[in-house]
């Protein structure tokens, strides 16, 4: 039997070179190890891991692109139907509704909400504007997951640290999935926060489009799909930053620290030599834990950056001859209910965030791990 000092030391030798060769001896050196260096094998065991950057090559990364790019989309649409009726309910109260305020901050105020929803308009108010929400996030969650995999990679090459790598990585992708996705977002906001008398028909897709094109606020019609925009792209750094850093670093915890109760046995992994993805997988319930408590921080981050880009985007239909302006949102936002008007709906955005983040990262995880992605 080894001891822990020899263990290392072979461990070591086994992980100098980066090659899925090495690393499988640095696993079978684990197999081996005794209960009391169990968690010292395993953090050397992920330090152990081959890194994309230094394995694989372009015509491969294309390949790596594109599928992280497909179960990406998949993986956000997945989520964002999990919680669309949370979500309709959320836009109502950040915008201030003037028929769902009631609700706002009373105690079970969100279900109230979604009940009066479903009695005045049925199971298709709670998603409405559901439709223009995955048209919007599956390029979005598509763009977002590719990007930050690609610049986590090439970041890697420049930045020692792993933490501030992977919050630059996490804002840079937001940045850009958020550029992309902003005028479909604003469609979907202005969808789910209109509000039809009883025996309306819902408004369509083309319509309300229409209608935000032809606001006179702006010179130029499209101006008028980018309110709110530059507010935005400040709370996605926060957001997309800290969303992925806490992610990175609960996952690496759990498979290192508290792979004994978190991580899947290793005689259970499957350990072919053709296999690329040689991490130790997580239980279901870990990745669902690791997903909503990244949820809950990324959240807490950049609520009151959400909340006032919710104001701006909703500005056409109350006055669409004036633009969109950010302190006049934020001084209305003040007047009405000081700094906790900023935070309004936030108890809800934690019952909303917390499974849409679980269910994402579970889903691109498990994805991933089907298709042999590391």
């Amino acid at each position: 039997m080894h001891t822990a000092d020899q263990r290392r030391s072979e461990l070591a030798k086994a992980s100098t070179n980066s090659s899925t060769a090495n690393y499988d001896a640095a696993l079978a050196l684990e197999l081996t190890a005794s209960p009391e260096s169990a968690a010292g094998t395993a953090a050397n065991l992920e330090a152990a891991l081959p890194t994309p950057s230094a394995t694989i090559s372009t015509s491969e990364n294309t390949k790596y692109a594109a599928k992280t790019l497909i179960i990406g989309g998949i993986a956000g649409c997945t989520a964002k139907t999990v919680v669309a009726p949370l979500d309709r309910v959320k836009i109502l109260f950040q915008t201030h509704n003037a028929r769902f305020v009631k609700y706002a901050g009373t105690h079970f105020g969100l279900f109230r909400a979604g009940a009066a929803i479903y009695s005045e308009y049925g199971v298709r108010g709670l998603f409405q504007g559901h439709s223009m929400q995955l048209a919007r996030i599956f390029p979005y969650a598509a763009i977002k997951f590719m990007s930050y995999e690609q610049l986590k990679m090439f970041l890697g090459r420049h930045i020692g640290d792993k933490h501030l790598r992977n919050f630059l990585a996490g804002s840079m992708c937001g940045v850009i999935s958020v550029a992309v996705s902003y005028p479909l977002d604003m469609i979907r906001v202005r969808m789910a926060y209109i509000t039809p008398t009883s025996g309306a028909p819902a408004e369509r897709v083309r319509s309300v489009a229409r209608m935000i094109y032809r606001e006179p606020a702006y010179r130029f019609g499209l101006f008028n799909f980018f309110r709110g925009f530059p507010l935005s792209l400040m709370g996605i750094v926060p957001y997309g930053g800290v969303s992925f850093l806490m992610h990175e670093y609960v996952t690496t915890l759990a498979r290192t620290r508290f792979a004994h109760v978190a991580a899947m046995p290793v005689d259970e992994q499957q350990l072919a030599k053709g296999r690329r993805r040689k991490q130790r997988e997580l239980k279901g319930w870990a990745e669902l834990v690791a997903g909503g408590i990244s949820g809950v921080f990324a959240q807490t981050a950049s609520y009151p950056f959400e909340l006032v880009r919710r104001r701006m985007q909703i500005a056409g239909v109350h006055d669409p001859t004036k633009k969109a302006s950010a302190l006049k949102a934020i001084r209305e936002v003040w007047s009405t209910g000081g700094l906790r008007g900023f935070f309004v709906g936030l108890t809800i955005g934690y019952v909303k965030v917390v499974p849409m983040f679980a269910v994402s990262f579970y889903t691109y995880e498990k994805l991933k791990m089907l298709f042999d992605l590391e």
